[in-house]
């Protein structure tokens, strides 16, 4: 088929579409100003730039850090993701995990991030004409090797994660200010246990004590949005995760934060699109994950199922595509 008759089918369509009382031109219009926040992660399987790399192993990550051809560095991951948003039509921003910073040789812990250490991924950013997102890095670290980092039992540990995401508050903070656009800062923790615990209360009163400590520090709504990321459960935490739905949506709606809903952290049976709409008549935004479930986690492919088609319909049925923020579990070629 050639651009001619490519030409001929869209004025087909669209005038079949209008038949319907559907003005193509407008949507495509309203779609160019839809931002989808496409993750930096998969660019070097999660092992960051710090100077101990990160320990994945027992941090509920199913990923080895050693995909061949990898970016080793951050001017290797801001090329490969040059190439992606080039390929990618429409408008995005890119979403940094706190592993991402570049410190030059220096031995920084994850309490001890600056906005200096991003300043590279900003000045990167004005260049491809997108905005960042922030994500604190609550595991592959020491600390985490247990399974806890807010729900730690161990006051020095729960504090040590408690400052990292302050830290990586101010750094989400830093960015929204210097480009003009809120940053999302997305916190996701894997803190559960594989067999059923003795105390649940115990572990949940500890998270939400961690999190009023760290939401203690307020920032403008035009520099910072906070969400938080439920899950179902993950590899170590089979029995209990601590940030359950349930808990986030109550301490989100209490406490105007927005809740995150990932595609591939429910039940497999469960719709997600069917949560909007009751979570919206209470909350101003929230944050999709648009991943793919598969058994027992997000898949890092995202294909187009009619799980997704459903789901993006009920956001424009609704007319809430000023209220759901998009980020995509895909970004840099494999």
């Amino acid at each position: 088929m050639d651009k001619a008759d490519i030409e001929s089918s869209f004025k087909t369509a669209v005038e079949r579409y209008a038949e319907l009382g559907v003005d193509v031109p407008r949507a495509l219009e309203r779609l160019s100003s839809v931002a989808v926040s496409l993750h930096c992660w998969q660019g070097d399987d999660i092992t960051g730039f710090e100077t101990a790399p990160a320990a994945l192993e027992g941090s509920g990550l199913q990923v080895t850090g050693r995909r061949p051809g990898r970016a080793r560095n951050a001017d290797e991951l801001r090329a490969d993701l040059g190439q992606a948003l080039a390929l990618i039509p429409g408008r995005h921003r890119v979403s940094l995990h706190a592993i991402y910073g570049e410190f030059r040789g220096a031995k920084v812990d994850r309490n001890e991030i600056e906005p200096e250490h991003y300043r590279g991924w900003v000045e990167w950013a004005k260049r491809e004409g997108v905005k960042l997102d922030f994500n604190a890095t609550c595991f592959g670290h020491p600390r985490a090797a247990e399974g806890f980092t807010l729900t730690s039992l161990d006051n020095g540990t729960r504090k040590f994660w408690v400052d990292h995401v302050r830290a990586s508050r101010k750094v989400a903070a830093s960015i929204g200010r210097e480009q003009t656009s809120p940053c999302v800062h997305n916190l996701w923790i894997p803190d559960g246990t594989r067999e059923a615990p003795a105390d649940r209360f115990l572990r949940r009163k500890l998270l939400r004590r961690s999190l009023d400590e760290i939401y203690e520090t307020e920032y403008s709504a035009q520099q910072l949005k906070d969400s938080l990321e439920s899950k179902l459960f993950g590899i170590g935490s089979e029995s209990f995760v601590a940030g359950s739905h349930e808990f986030y949506l109550a301490y989100a709606l209490a406490n105007k934060k927005m809740v995150c809903l990932d595609l591939g952290h429910f039940h497999p049976t469960e719709s997600v699109a069917d949560k909007i709409s009751s979570i919206l008549l209470f909350s101003e935004e929230m944050l999709l994950h648009i991943s793919r479930g598969v058994r027992w986690d997000s898949d890092h492919v995202v294909l187009l199922t009619d799980e997704l088609k459903g789901l993006a319909a009920e956001i424009v049925r609704g007319e809430l595509l000023d209220r759901v923020h998009l980020a995509s579990i895909t970004s840099t070629p494999a």
